[in-house]
């Protein structure tokens, strides 16, 4: 299995290892309060908390291909998971990103800095061209990240995933290879990103109403 890993700091990003299971289950458990508001459940039943046959399906679809498991790390403590997901080749060659962190890692710019440094592995090392975050309109912390990164809003999805029981909204923001041409976390932290990028529009706000 090739290695996708990167570094900015105290942040890395890895592949999600078997040996992982124990410390990540121990995370989701003792963060249920703090993650299950925004946690993808099935509305067919319950969704298994067997962390080691979760890592198994993960490097599964990594191995097929269909997305990329990692972990995000603080000063080389486990801090949560970002997931690449969706990824789709040919005319589309685009993915999506879903991530969660740990409530005492709140706050240190893990979260963004994961997901650029994500971002960047995608564009230059699997060679995709555009990926995509979905947030619902609720996540006020999430949305901080897109706006953070300056991932641009592209529309409101009604009723799009199944979360904490029910399907719920969600807004889209996306970035190409175009608009990073020297990479996401190179814009981020030399201070480029673009104002208002992430902003809703005025008419998809009033429709969540």
């Amino acid at each position: 299995m090739d290695t996708l890993e990167s570094s900015y700091g105290a942040v890395s990003i890895r592949l999600v290892r078997s040996r992982d299971a124990r410390t990540l289950q121990h995370e989701l458990l003792t963060n249920r309060s703090w993650l299950v508001p925004w946690e993808a459940t099935n509305p067919e039943g319950a969704v298994s908390m067997d962390m080691r046959s979760g890592i198994r399906r993960l490097l599964q679809q990594y191995r097929d291909g269909m997305g990329v498991p990692f972990v995000m790390e603080y000063d080389g403590e486990i801090a949560g998971q970002l997931n690449v997901w969706g990824i789709a080749r040919g005319s589309l060659s685009s993915a999506t990103i879903g991530y969660w962190v740990s409530e005492r890692f709140a706050g240190r710019g893990i979260t963004p800095t994961a997901v650029a440094l994500a971002t960047d592995l995608c564009f230059e090392k699997l060679h995709l061209h555009r990926m995509e975050i979905c947030i619902r309109p609720e996540n006020a912390a999430s949305i901080r990240v897109v706006e953070k990164l300056g991932f641009r809003y592209e529309g409101f999805r009604r009723r799009y995933i199944h979360i904490n029981g029910d399907w719920r909204d969600h807004h889209a923001f996306a970035l190409t290879r175009e608009d990073v041409p020297r990479g996401l976390l190179h814009r981020w932290v030399t201070g480029q990103t673009p104002q208002d990028a992430s902003r809703v529009t005025n008419g998809d706000q009033s429709s969540m109403a």
